[in-house]
């Protein structure tokens, strides 16, 4: 760690840490935004699409999100990304998340999308990208947050098929800043994608993928050796390999872990049980996010406020996990930098009121 804890935070009562954790400008670097479709939603866009649902009502369809493992859940994943066929569904869908997310104190949020969940039900990659762009722009002037896109592939399929996503994607780059590699991670190693990895590194593209989750350590140095990703999503599974835990605390490279997600698909069944607090400890660089909010019980803060109701960890945890997730952004120096102060004057100002 490269900072030093602010004294209002080492001080800080465990009364105050809800309130710090609600109010702490953050950022969220780990959110699939097709995650973030809420069932009334869902049978909204339904409705306006005339697509028929297997689910009779909106509480059916929730009743449904007991996942047993990350295929489970990304079956009704992909089923509720069919009501998804206009611009506007994409706005819309975009703009829903971004205002929970500036009410969440998220200054920041770098939003993966799946074009391969669309394309391949003949939605233009226009109509995706055009649709989840302009909420991003219009939700900056609405509520100041700073919001970008990461085009994931997804791994189930074959490397061939996401060069011809990159190609399609490519006269719409100016509209996304990275590439992520998401979906079934069991069987789909990442050295699959290394040609593909380059050739995105090569456009001057950042790199980013999801790895230990439920694959091993093995799946973590892949998308380091072989993806030369900036990035690990996910990346829990690396404490089964102490050489890995010390490659990732000197590197300070950042881990994007997602609590609830990993409780909901029982990864970390019991919350109490979670190793974030231990690779905190260790040195690592990571950071809370929501992955697919609407399906694994809660936002950012949500994220929050329920790991840290079952670990017990204080406002010094807080402090770093808000401080490794903007400087683990692809903005600026200097954008960082003013965040890294609103986030202490947030803490100083808590302080003062406690």
């Amino acid at each position: 760690m490269s900072y030093a804890i602010p004294d209002a935070a080492q001080h800080m009562a465990a009364a105050h840490v809800p309130a710090l954790l609600r109010a702490m400008p953050k950022a969220e670097l780990h959110m699939h935004i097709e995650g973030s479709l809420e069932p009334e939603l869902i049978f909204a866009l339904a409705q306006r699409n005339q697509v028929a649902l297997p689910y009779a009502s909106v509480e059916a369809l929730r009743a449904a999100y007991a996942f047993t493992d990350l295929q489970s859940f990304l079956d009704i994943y992909y089923a509720g990304a069919s009501v998804l066929l206009q611009e506007v569904d994409f706005y819309d869908m975009a703009m829903a998340y971004l205002a929970r997310a500036a009410a969440d104190h998220v200054v920041r949020t770098e939003i993966f999308f799946d074009p391969q969940t669309h394309t391949e039900r003949g939605v233009p990659m226009a109509t995706v990208i055009h649709g989840l762009s302009r909420a991003c722009k219009d939700a900056e002037v609405r509520w100041g947050i700073s919001a970008v896109l990461i085009l994931s592939f997804l791994r189930h399929l074959s490397e061939e098929a996401a060069f011809e996503t990159l190609e399609a994607a490519l006269p719409y780059r100016e509209h996304f800043i990275g590439i992520g590699l998401d979906s079934s991670e069991r069987g789909n190693p990442p050295e699959k994608f290394e040609r593909v990895f380059a050739r995105c590194k090569a456009l001057g593209l950042h790199l980013v993928a999801h790895a230990g989750e439920e694959g091993p350590p093995a799946y973590v140095w892949g998308a380091l050796n072989a993806l030369q990703v900036e990035r690990i999503d996910h990346g829990v599974q690396s404490e089964q390999d102490p050489e890995l835990m010390r490659h990732l605390a000197t590197t300070r490279m950042p881990l994007t872990v997602c609590p609830l997600s990993n409780q909901k698909l029982c990864v970390f069944p019991d919350l109490r049980d979670h190793n974030l607090p231990r690779l905190l400890a260790a040195g690592l660089n990571v950071t809370v996010n929501s992955d697919d909010p609407a399906y694994f019980g809660g936002y950012v803060n949500d994220n929050y406020l329920q790991l840290f109701a079952a670990t017990g960890m204080g406002a010094v945890q807080a402090y770093q996990l808000a401080r490794n997730s903007l400087e683990a952004t692809f903005a600026t120096p200097a954008q960082q930098a003013a965040w890294v102060r609103q986030l202490d004057d947030c803490v100083a100002q808590l302080a003062q009121a406690s």
